[in-house]
């Protein structure tokens, strides 16, 4: 991740290292929320959150699953497994944001030896 990208979040997501994996989530706005009602199960959806932070991490994950050994096996995996290729961008988006938040919270910086394997 640039420098750029990493300012952008940390403006946009002040939560960044305070909040646990759901929080970040759903405030980014790549939790899937469920639509349910009784015995009814409905999709899961992304919706809420921040459009900016999403936007940022797009184009994050894009990169990541071009570049990142861990998050292009990760994102293959799902599509192997029949997710659809948005789906799984939106997987790696949460991906990245969880390892960002926990780098934040522990004030690690990143480590490649440690990252570069696959997940």
């Amino acid at each position: 991740m640039g420098k750029q990208t990493a300012h952008a979040l940390i403006a946009q997501l002040p939560e960044l290292g305070e909040a646990n994996r759901e929080e970040i989530a759903k405030l980014a706005g790549v939790a899937p929320i469920n639509n349910d009602s009784g015995k009814r199960r409905g999709r899961r959806t992304i919706w809420g959150g921040r459009a900016d932070v999403r936007s940022t991490l797009y184009m994050a994950a894009l990169v990541a699953t071009r570049c990142n050994d861990r998050l292009q096996n990760f994102y293959h995996r799902l599509l192997e497994k029949g997710k659809a290729k948005k789906g799984a961008l939106v997987a790696v988006m949460r991906k990245l944001l969880v390892i960002l938040n926990t780098m934040v919270k522990n004030g690690t910086a990143w480590n490649p030896d440690l990252h570069a394997s696959s997940t």
